[in-house]
């Protein structure tokens, strides 16, 4: 395939889409607040609407509230080829996390304008509801439901620390739409998002070329001892939750370790009851998170956590039990279309390597109903889900580039 390098998308206009809707959400620091289904995620849903109808598509939503922004194809019974990613954020997120995928499809709808250019397939544009899991837990509900891995019912049941359900929230902000969720066809999937890691920064290549995304399993862990005096009870005669977990939550450390270096292991909440300075804590819970790019290894690594937390609860004098949260298998993507997209990066003349996503994306469960990829481009420090969070405007601009001419690219190889 030859890119069409003559056919480009307007980077300027791409970052101040990008520089305008991070005002939606906007925090002190920089970053943005911007909730699955709050306030302030209904203001950028307007805004992409009207936006993607001033450029002559047909906006509309399906009965999880994901956004569809169709451009016509000369073939417009064709399933559609689709760009997507997410607008809503983390409590402290970035103003690039999510939505550089979607602005990086207006970008891409905005080129083909500007340059009288049809495409075979209808182009569509897609804004995920819930992909970060931040009010309703699990991430990514919306699209889990569009690719089968999560019911419709099971989604909107999903309740905030409020008790507000997903379902509700739909209805309060008016994004509950006619379609079904899951009903909607699918040609192919395409996915820009910034790396939220370190490797191509530190590299200095400006495209990551997505293989796939690795497996993860997420889990929580109850230890329980005995509350006791801290100044009465020896420490022969003690059972003391926390001093167990800590061994746990070390164990967790080393085994990934173990495993490493794709093998990742993270303790991010620990709660310690009842809480006071002078009591031995009877109750802890903790969070585990393991990651690896392979199911066969991750197995490996659940079955040696298991392993090292049985052991230590008994010699430590506790009890403790493990409940799985979580599981997300490891994601190959479409052979056909990762090609497009590393072509597209080549013919470009970017520079580009292979790389495996260490986090979850919706183009995780899209790629269970439809050939899928991702491209990648570098952020700062790999810094993500955080205020601080930053990009250079050529690398997003690279990235809508390889967006275009991969669309372009399936749109011509795909037979329907």
């Amino acid at each position: 395939m030859v890119a069409q390098s003559n056919i480009v998308v307007d980077g300027a206009a791409l970052w101040s889409d990008l520089m305008e809707t991070a005002q939606f959400g906007a925090t002190a620091k920089g970053g943005i607040c911007r909730l699955a289904l709050s306030g302030e995620d209904a203001k950028v849903r307007a805004w992409f609407k009207s936006t993607c109808e001033a450029l002559g598509c047909v906006v509309s939503c399906d009965s999880m509230g994901n956004q569809f922004a169709r451009r016509m194809g000369e073939e417009d019974g064709l399933a559609p080829i689709m760009i997507g990613s997410h607008l809503d954020t983390q409590p402290t997120g970035g103003k690039f996390d999510g939505i550089l995928g979607v602005m990086g499809g207006i970008a891409v709808l905005r080129a083909l304008r500007d340059a009288g250019l049809s495409t075979r397939h209808p182009i569509e544009i897609i804004n995920w509801t819930n992909e970060e899991g931040a009010r309703f837990t699990p991430p990514m509900l919306a699209s889990g439901v569009f690719g089968g891995v999560f019911t419709q019912e099971f989604a909107q049941s999903r309740a905030d620390r409020a008790g507000v359900r997903l379902g509700e929230a739909l209805e309060e902000i008016g994004y509950v739409g006619a379609e079904v969720c899951g009903e909607h066809p699918a040609a192919a999937y395409f996915e820009l998002h910034i790396e939220q890691g370190p490797v191509l920064e530190a590299e200095q290549r400006t495209i990551g070329v997505v293989q796939g995304v690795q497996g993860m399993r997420w889990y929580n862990v109850t230890v329980k001892g005995q509350d006791a005096h801290a100044g009465t009870t020896p420490m022969t005669m003690r059972s003391d939750a926390l001093w167990g977990a800590a061994r746990m939550i070390d164990a967790v450390h080393q085994v990934a370790m173990d495993h490493a270096p794709d093998g990742l292991g993270t303790v991010g909440i620990i709660d310690c009851l009842p809480g006071s300075s002078n009591v031995v804590p009877g109750e802890v819970q903790f969070t585990v998170d393991l990651r690896h790019p392979s199911d066969s290894v991750l197995e490996k690594m659940e079955e040696k956590f298991r392993q090292c937390m049985n052991y230590l609860a008994t010699q430590c004098g506790v009890e403790m039990d493990i409940t799985p949260t979580w599981v997300s298998a490891a994601v190959h993507f479409d052979p056909l279309c990762v090609e497009c997209v590393r072509e597209s990066a080549q013919a470009l003349g970017y520079s580009l390597r292979d790389i495996v996503s260490g986090a979850g994306h919706d183009a995780v469960y899209v790629a269970q109903v439809a050939p899928t990829a991702m491209i990648f481009v570098p952020c700062w420090k790999g810094i993500s889900h955080n205020e601080a969070e930053s990009a250079e405007p050529e690398h997003v601009t690279a990235g809508a580039n390889v967006l275009l001419h991969a669309i372009l690219a399936a749109d011509a190889r795909l037979d329907a």
